[in-house]
């Protein structure tokens, strides 16, 4: 698929400022939905207050933004919608980790874990910000995924060419509540790309252009100045595609074999 074998999904979106912000975390809360006090609104939410405010709705400045989305079979962002509710098992910040040549011990020992913390997660271990960090992992067809619970070491160059070396792959999508999104893919120790999903025309590496083919089959334009709007469903998509693998929320049941490792900032 070329760039000129598709148009991609173009969609009108609104900014307001952050006192509308506030006023909608404020309305929200009234009204029962459940917000974080900083961090991204669930659309639904605010589409929920424009439509009780219509004024403000008519004052805010609109852009254009596109929506991803597959063109093509395989794994795509509308698998990964359940990752962004309120009821996700995942957090407002992890990353996964999809490497392939490794079992569960070794990817957890390259993550930092030691061999005596390797034990079986339950639902009532959590991450302590500053202390420890919950790293899940488990088998999905011929990769080790790991999951780190509020963390995001496992998107570093330096682990991923770990991860990978002698031969293997890794990639890794980040998603972080008030910092930028991320993609990367490592093959046999070296960053072959890493790009910013919400801005992929954002990338760098050995060969920032490796994975285009299949920015091009969720309906992004590598070359466009585009920013994307389902930003981490796409990288999930993304790494789908890589990797042929597809999480989806029972595959984060505990127990599972995991470690606590201490806090990659303590």
């Amino acid at each position: 698929m070329s760039d000129a074998d598709f148009t991609p999904l173009r969609i009108t979106c609104r900014t307001y400022g952050r006192d509308i912000s506030c006023r909608i975390r404020t309305w929200a809360k009234a009204r029962g939905y459940s917000v974080s006090d900083r961090g991204r609104v669930a659309p639904e939410i605010i589409e929920a207050f424009f439509a009780a405010h219509p004024e403000i709705h008519e004052q805010a400045n609109t852009f254009e933004m596109v929506h991803a989305t597959a063109r093509t079979p395989g794994a795509a962002p509308e698998n990964y919608e359940w990752q962004g509710k309120d009821d996700s098992p995942l957090g407002d910040i992890y990353t996964i980790v999809f490497v392939r040549g490794l079992d569960e011990h070794e990817v957890l020992r390259r993550l930092g874990a030691a061999d005596e913390d390797i034990r079986l997660i339950e639902d009532e271990d959590y991450s302590c910000p500053g202390r420890l960090q919950i790293i899940t992992v488990r088998r999905i067809g011929g990769w080790t995924v790991a999951i780190e619970d509020c963390g995001w070491r496992g998107g570093q160059k330096e682990v991923l060419g770990a991860l990978s070396r002698n031969g293997g792959e890794a990639v890794a999508v980040q998603r972080h509540d008030y910092a930028r999104d991320l993609v990367a893919y490592a093959v046999d120790g070296r960053l072959v790309t890493s790009l910013d999903p919400g801005f992929p025309v954002d990338r760098y590496g050995a060969d920032p252009d490796r994975l285009n083919r299949h920015l091009r089959e969720l309906g992004i334009d590598p070359a466009a100045d585009d920013s994307i709007d389902n930003p981490v469903p796409a990288a999930l998509a993304l790494a789908g595609r890589v990797t042929g693998v597809m999480v989806g929320p029972r595959h984060l049941r505990r127990p599972v074999l995991g470690a606590a490792v201490p806090d990659a900032c303590s």
